[in-house]
């Protein structure tokens, strides 16, 4: 049988189709460094990263699910849920590292209750976490009274400093903690993605769930798990918002946030529908949807207007994925 040959225009099409989030990203930064003529300092670099800190955690756990071809929308409302009672545990203990621990759980827990829905109760993904963002909603607001869980006046220096701190480099040059916890968690996840054994399950589930089951894979479990992952980032999250705004409102914590990490995963390139997709993608595109928010910010364009911005950003990449998968 001949070998086939491998043109430069194939080439091509496999660039643009693999890293056509590269291609983005450069775009959006020559666009945002036009704009903008501090764009490329240190101080403007690192408030990116703290910026995009919360949805870019949030991401890396939601690219897992729809890599897999599920959904979760109800990651906003774990986020204010655990948050907002993660407060009262501080306060309470007195030990950040008592909540850290309870945040971490409660997202497990809750994750595990959204697989399990899907997995052994058979409901669409979609449905399942639609439930639980209402009711993570509903009971923190009635806890809240739809009001405000504040951190206590004595713990507000001590732990702002997780959001606003950093490791000093010379007087003038701080690397910050938030920035730190954002790298080393795309460098896990893109390490899970890549090289482990739930990576590759993962993917397969994701491209095809009845061929992953013949071959062996316990899908049930992998679909699970990328739920358990992605609520253990919410808590990991919640955390950070916490110390970012030392208090959680309960009607509206979290509020959209779901919208922004679909978006910012979207836009790296992971495929909609599952199977395919690369963490350092989603990485590029929680960084490209900050870069875009801030840009509109120097516009002058309404904050009001993220939700329709992010809700573009989700019909166009899925448009193009579509486009790509039809021309292949």
């Amino acid at each position: 049988m001949p070998n086939a040959k491998i043109t430069v225009k194939d080439v091509g099409k496999k660039i643009i189709s693999e890293y056509s989030f590269v291609l983005s990203f450069i775009l959006l930064v020559i666009i945002a460094a036009s704009v903008n003529k501090n764009f490329f300092t240190w101080t403007n670099i690192s408030n990116i990263f703290v910026q995009s800190s919360m949805i870019g955690l949030i991401a890396m756990g939601m690219s897992m699910v729809i890599s897999a071809g599920q959904i979760d929308i109800s990651v906003g409302s774990q986020v204010a849920f655990i948050g907002g009672f993660g407060i009262l545990v501080l306060n309470y203990t007195r030990s950040v590292w008592v909540m850290l621990a309870f945040c971490c759980a409660v997202g497990i827990a809750l994750g595990a209750i959204n697989g399990l829905l899907v997995t052994k109760g058979g409901m669409p993904s979609m449905i399942a976490t639609m439930a639980m963002q209402s009711a993570c909603r509903s009971v923190i607001n009635h806890f809240g009274c739809g009001g405000l869980f504040t951190v206590d006046s004595e713990l507000y220096e001590s732990f702002r400093m997780l959001a606003v701190g950093g490791i000093e480099i010379g007087p003038s040059f701080k690397i910050p903690y938030l920035m730190i916890i954002f790298i080393v968690f795309v460098i896990i996840f893109d390490n899970i993605m890549r090289n482990t054994k739930l990576g590759k399950h993962v993917y397969a589930v994701g491209s095809n769930e009845v061929s992953a089951r013949l071959s062996g894979i316990n899908v049930d479990l992998v679909k699970t798990l990328t739920f358990v992952i992605t609520g253990l980032m919410c808590g990991v999250a919640a955390l950070i918002y916490a110390s970012r705004m030392t208090a959680v409102a309960a009607a509206s914590a979290g509020s959209a946030y779901e919208m922004d990490a679909i978006a910012a995963v979207a836009i790296g390139g992971t495929s909609m529908s599952g199977g395919r997709g690369k963490i350092v993608g989603t990485f590029a595109g929680v960084l490209m949807f900050k870069i875009i928010s801030n840009i509109l910010t120097a516009a002058d364009v309404s904050t009001f207007l993220n939700g329709a911005i992010s809700g573009a950003i989700i019909v166009i990449a899925v448009l193009l994925q579509n486009f790509q998968n039809r021309k292949r």
